[in-house]
């Protein structure tokens, strides 16, 4: 894993499979699914309303539970180190654009403040990513300039 934002209503997870890119709907399917699952239980005994406001009405007229949008999400092959480095930053920005923490580095579900000074809630793949960079060390700079 490169980098990731948790947000209150949504989630940015940058990642590199080192086989190939079957695993990646492998590890989407296997977050998604319990995360959906554990969310459906405590709403449906905590939250009644909630629960009945995330269900939809399926084509054969049954009523499910849905967690996640629709759809695979929004998926993107990055395929240089300076993309890379800009997609990490601009999902790091995310609580700061928000008005949620003035400095990247201080969202606590984020990879930010591990660029930023080494530490947090997950450490990130710095192997990968100087793999990427062809044996130059990257480093994104999660907080902007002048701070």
């Amino acid at each position: 894993m490169y980098a990731f934002v948790i947000m209150p209503e949504h989630v940015h997870i940058i990642i590199h499979p080192h086989e190939s890119a079957s695993e990646i709907s492998w590890f989407l399917k296997s977050m998604k699914q319990p995360v959906a699952r554990k969310v459906s239980r405590w709403l449906s005994g905590h939250d009644p309303q909630m629960y009945d406001r995330l269900c939809i009405k399926r084509k054969d007229g049954r009523r499910e539970f849905r967690f996640w949008q629709a759809g695979g999400g929004y998926d993107r092959n990055i395929e240089n180190p300076e993309t890379l480095i800009q997609m990490i930053d601009y999902i790091h920005q995310n609580p700061v654009r928000r008005g949620l923490v003035e400095q990247a580095a201080d969202w606590k579900w984020s990879s930010a403040s591990w660029y930023d000074h080494g530490e947090g809630m997950l450490r990130m793949d710095e192997s990968s990513l100087v793999e990427m960079s062809h044996g130059q060390a990257l480093r994104a700079s999660p907080v902007p300039p002048g701070r």
